[in-house]
């Protein structure tokens, strides 16, 4: 990254309050030129509870001052109940928090050196609650800019992928647990520190709790979720999000949906924003918001909108992995999507073979599989938080305990853009199953390097909001709907599918184990083929190299660790996937504080005992100067029988090593066609 030093900004307001209607404070941090005190300028907001003053600080120092550098008010609000704002943090996305950003919106419209424009920009959280919030129309709203985000919050995050619960429900509860019963930092909000804290800790809960409460599609996660009334977006969208990230479905389904002008980018990258692109290549990300913002905000005739409404990286064929320096590959682009130029070919599934488009297959005597708990053990993780090896591996050993229909070797290069699909006609042997499907390049030595996947819960094959259970024997169509990607199969490989019906432990496995047949002849894989004679119609002006402001001090005072660990215990048959993301302890130099954050997961199961399967999520947080020194400690277990889910919980808040604060959770909560 090239480091792009102060330009003409000057200013920067530290701990700023924002008062909300019902009284409580919430705290900003504003990057802003020093003439913006006579000539006002638009502002910008990020709005995220991931702790502005420390742990995304330096993140912060990357791109806002950069921002403001060209000319705008950068401003980032920690969300009520977290950082140094007051209140309480108790479920993502409320109406609460979406009314407390309308209100930070008109504040800053508001102020003396704002223009009376605004527009919201972020990545994960920071871009669900703009595209939420733009949906809420706040007058101020010209633009957003937002990456690695989703629209449907039930079926596309980290909760219900096709209706069946991904362990990143209780990862990502595990996460918020912790991040919202952390401190406040005395330095800022004085001796309110400790009730602002043991607020947080007393009306905190798991999080898992109230998403185990709803685990079918209903109007707690229609609430939010702009897929349910793409027309209330009436504001620029700039959408971004990679391949390696869980989110890479709701950008395409942006551009198809909304009527407002707007543009997509689709990346190699994990979670990660596009100027810090991990796979690489990264791009100048933060040239093209600067020129968004100055289109939309300022008025700005800067062509910003001319070339095609989608740019997404074509990647090449690689060798089976956990983790990637760069991807290899190429950027194509497309005027509209859906894109005149995809044709989706459908390949019939007969004796283990993809057929060529238009080929009859015989409808043969159904195939079967009944899955191991093992495949899915080198699935990696939904979404790629650049914490290798969180990537997909080699998936032969995954391929063993699956159904498996090869092509025949390519005589042409094959290019998908977009979101694979496979329809089948099949029968199960319990009320309650899931089938997994995979997409893999296979290479002539026989190495598999999974390309997309996508999961279904059956019981949701006709609705997700009223799923049904199913007869066993009878017979059911079902579409499984895999990530979107961008992906070229070369000359002398083969395009895998494969089908299994457990996943552990990327997802919950059924209550049982179940036999899944499946009927070749009336099933089918369907691809978004991109022809290769097609041109790759890039605007003519390329993306730049990535740039930044300098970033914030800081000095690693212990190592980080980070370990990604598959056990199997052949003499009881126990296996485990244990994962740790320890950053060590960092000190931030600018406030002299002391962090720690230590991140503990942990996937198991016994042999084929479905029932055995148990997830952990642990979490240490630790904040240190002179003589402040606490830590926060949380801890979910979650466990099941065939009918019931068991969260067990515990809270512990520490001062100098004494427990200060302690709370357990024991609930058992129903499993509903899961």
């Amino acid at each position: 990254m090239r480091f792009v030093s102060n330009l003409p900004f000057a200013t920067i307001d530290e701990d700023v309050t924002v008062p909300m209607s019902d009284g409580v404070h919430l705290s900003a941090r504003i990057w802003r030129p020093r003439s913006s005190d006579a000539e006002p300028v638009p502002a910008v907001l990020e709005y995220i509870p991931y702790r502005k003053r420390d742990l995304t600080s330096v993140r912060d120092s990357l791109h806002h001052p950069y921002i403001a550098g060209h000319g705008y008010a950068c401003v980032r609000v920690d969300l009520r109940g977290t950082g140094e704002s007051e209140g309480v943090l108790t479920d993502e996305y409320l109406e609460r928090e979406q009314a407390d950003a309308e209100e930070i919106l008109a504040w800053l419209a508001d102020q003396t050196w704002c223009d009376g424009s605004t527009g919201m920009m972020g990545i994960s959280w920071g871009a669900f609650a703009a595209l939420q919030v733009a949906a809420r129309q706040p007058p101020s709203l010209r633009a957003i800019v937002i990456s690695s985000f989703t629209d449907d919050r039930y079926a596309d995050d980290m909760h219900y992928m096709g209706g069946a619960m991904l362990s990143d429900n209780l990862a990502e509860a595990g996460t918020m647990f912790a991040y919202a019963t952390c401190p406040p930092d005395p330095a800022a909000v004085g001796e309110r520190w400790r009730e602002m804290w043991h607020e947080r800790m007393e009306h905190s809960r798991p999080w898992v709790l109230e998403w185990l409460r709803h685990q079918r599609r209903d109007p707690y996660w229609e609430h939010a979720s702009v897929c349910e009334d793409y027309a209330s977006v009436r504001c620029p969208v700039l959408a971004s999000s990679g391949w390696a990230d869980g989110y890479s479905n709701a950008v395409t389904r942006l551009l198809g949906h909304l009527d407002v002008p707007r543009k997509g980018l689709i990346g190699p990258w994990s979670h990660k924003f596009p100027h810090l692109g991990e796979p690489g290549p990264a791009i100048g990300y933060l040239q093209e918001v600067v020129a968004w913002w100055d289109h939309w905000l300022k008025g700005v005739d800067n062509g910003t909108m001319d070339g095609p409404m989608l740019q997404a990286w074509m990647q090449d064929s690689v060798p089976p992995s956990t983790s990637y320096e760069d991807r290899p590959g190429r950027w194509v682009g497309e005027p509209a999507w859906p894109s005149p130029h995809i044709e989706t070919t459908n390949h019939p599934l007969s004796r283990h073979r993809i057929g060529a488009p238009g080929e009859t297959a015989d409808d043969t005597e159904a195939l079967t599989v009944r899955s191991p708990l093992s495949v899915g053990q080198f699935a990696g993780k939904w979404a790629s938080y650049n914490a290798p090896p969180d990537l997909p591996y080699d998936q032969r050993e995954e391929d063993g305990g699956s159904l498996v229909f090869d092509t025949e070797a390519l005589a042409e290069q094959v290019e998908i853009l977009g979101s694979p699909s496979v329809d089948l006609d099949l029968s199960v042997s319990e009320p309650v199953a899931m089938v997994a499907a995979r997409l893999s390049d296979v290479a002539p030595d026989g190495s598999a390097t999974r390309v997309t996947y996508g999961l279904l819960n059956l019981t949701h094959c006709d609705s997700a909001g009223n799923p049904r259970p199913l007869e066993p024997g009878k017979r059911y169509r079902a579409t499984v709907h895999l990530n979107g990607v961008a992906q070229a199969f070369p000359p002398g490989h083969r395009i895998r599918l494969s089908l299994s019906t457990s996943y552990w432990p990327l997802a919950w496995p059924p209550p049982r184990p179940v036999l899944l047949s499946v009927h070749e002849g009336s099933s089918t894989l369907n691809l978004p083929v991109r022809p290769a004679r097609e041109p790759d119609h890039l605007p003519q002006r390329p993306f730049g190299e990535p740039e930044g402001t300098p970033p914030l001090a800081t000095t690693q005072l212990t190592p980080p660790e980070q370990r990604w660990e598959v056990r199997r215990d052949l003499i009881d048959y126990h296996s485990a996937l244990e994962i740790v993301k320890d950053r060590g302890l960092v000190r931030y130099e600018d406030i002299g504080l002391d962090v720690g954050l230590r991140a503990y997961e942990r996937y198991a199961a016994v042999a084929d005992d479905f029932t055995s399967v148990s997830g952990e999520a642990t979490w240490t947080m630790r904040f240190h100067r002179d003589d402040w020194d606490v830590r926060v400690e949380t801890r979910t277990v979650l466990r099941c029988s065939e009918t019931e889910f068991f969260v067990d919980a515990t809270l512990d808040g520490y001062e100098h090593d004494r427990r200060v604060f302690s709370r357990t959770w024991n609930e058992t909560l129903p499993r509903d066609l899961l």
